[in-house]
């Protein structure tokens, strides 16, 4: 597990992720920017330039509601910031010997789905790391989440692991 919990400003909850990976600044950022290559890894089909501040963006899934989103921050190639619906998504990009260091910070409403969030965002960065380094092996996205999840649920407790796998009917 390499999530961490903690309180931000406005009673909201901030889940941070800090992985070291062995490609370069400019080629993290397409991958986090690029529509082709965040179908890799991201959990939604992003609609929308995330390159433009302020550009309005769609997030779509395949069973799930669709919902709205807005490119809030872009300094390449150290930052991209995105409204996610209510939720604020930051990848930061700093270079680290010949690759470099994503943290990705989201910034919740809800501390109950911390650990169910948090799971999620770990099995999305494996993912965008097998992306990265050519496919590897492939990364089954339900299990690897259900490996990952009681390690967030031991982690952040019980207040934080009140809501569980997403409903496609649209419930919590």
């Amino acid at each position: 597990m390499n999530g961490t919990l903690g309180a931000a400003d406005g009673g909201r909850w901030r889940l941070r992720f800090t992985r070291h990976l062995a490609h370069p600044p400019d080629v993290v950022l397409r991958a986090v920017t690029d529509p082709a290559e965040l179908a890799a890894w991201f959990p939604q089909r992003v609609v929308g330039d995330v390159t433009v501040p302020g550009a309005a963006l769609r997030f779509e899934s395949d069973g799930f509601p669709s919902f709205d989103g807005v490119v809030l921050r872009v300094e390449p190639p150290r930052l991209l910031e995105i409204g996610w619906g209510t939720e604020v998504v930051r990848f930061e990009i700093e270079a680290a010997g010949e690759g470099c260091t994503l943290t990705l910070v989201d910034t919740i409403d809800e501390l109950g789905k911390a650990a169910r969030d948090g799971a999620g965002w770990h099995t999305c960065l494996d993912l965008l790391e097998a992306a990265l380094d050519g496919g590897g092996a492939p990364v089954d996205i339900e299990q690897r989440w259900a490996e990952v999840h009681p390690g967030y649920v031991e982690a952040f407790g019980p207040a934080a692991s009140t809501l569980g796998p997403p409903d496609p009917a649209g419930g919590a």
